[in-house]
């Protein structure tokens, strides 16, 4: 039977070669960890990189939106505005002119210079068939310069009657009415109550008689109709 003999110096070698392997693969192993983080490095920054350019680009657009959003409520304003202005302007018009119906509700019936046998001249105003106990109003402000019975003074043919001196000139009369609500010298305003139409006078029924004239006296009336309808007033 043989004996085996092992040479050292192979060994010894081949020791040397293992432990050099396994050196360098930890040196590999490391370099390779090495070239990893390497490269996770750039893939964070760009991640971080691309999450602000986000919230940049979102808080970009939060602000535009919220300036479309100002920029609509302005021109909403604008255009209430100009329909608030537009409507306010027939108002506006309204009020200069100053005049209005005497009475709101009514159906005409005797026409200014109408003939017939109740006036012993040509009807001097306009009438508005009204019940009795309707309120009846100032076309227009002024001062109250006649306000009693026997037509304030012109005669009992007009009953209780109240005579309007306006800014313009000219007078409005009221005849035929059940209560007088007003003193002379009162300062009145256009469309205030100023009486109760009635059927006092020379009436053949509940009625206001309605004048328009150039003085405070009987005589000098003008077409009622046409003098409210130049003032934007129709009836």
């Amino acid at each position: 039977m043989s004996k085996r003999v092992t040479n050292p110096t192979v060994r010894t070698a081949a020791v040397a070669l293992v432990v050099t392997g396994l050196g360098a693969s930890l040196v590999a192993g490391a370099g390779s960890a090495f070239a990893a983080e390497s490269k996770a490095a750039p893939v964070a920054v760009t991640a971080a990189a691309a999450v602000k350019v986000q919230a940049q680009t979102q808080a970009a657009q939060a602000a535009k939106a919220q300036a479309a959003v100002k920029a609509q409520a302005a021109k909403t304003a604008q255009v209430k505005a100009a329909a608030k202005k537009a409507v306010a302007k027939p108002a506006a018009v309204k009020k200069a002119t100053g005049w209005v119906k005497p009475v709101s509700s009514y159906a005409l019936s005797a026409s200014y210079n109408q003939g017939g046998a109740m006036w012993a001249h040509k009807h001097s105003g306009q009438d508005f068939a009204v019940p009795v106990g309707t309120s009846v109003r100032a076309a227009a402000a002024g001062t109250v310069v006649k306000a009693g019975p026997y037509g304030g003074g012109d005669g009992p043919a007009y009953g209780n009657a109240i005579v309007v001196k306006h800014a313009n000139g000219r007078y409005s009369q009221y005849a035929h009415l059940s209560k007088i609500k007003v003193r002379i010298g009162q300062k009145v305003a256009a469309g205030q109550q100023i009486a109760l139409s009635g059927n006092t006078g020379n009436s053949s029924g509940p009625h206001l008689h309605f004048e328009i004239r150039t003085t405070p006296n009987y005589g000098s009336a003008l077409n009622p109709a046409a003098f409210l309808r130049a003032h934007g007033v129709f009836i």
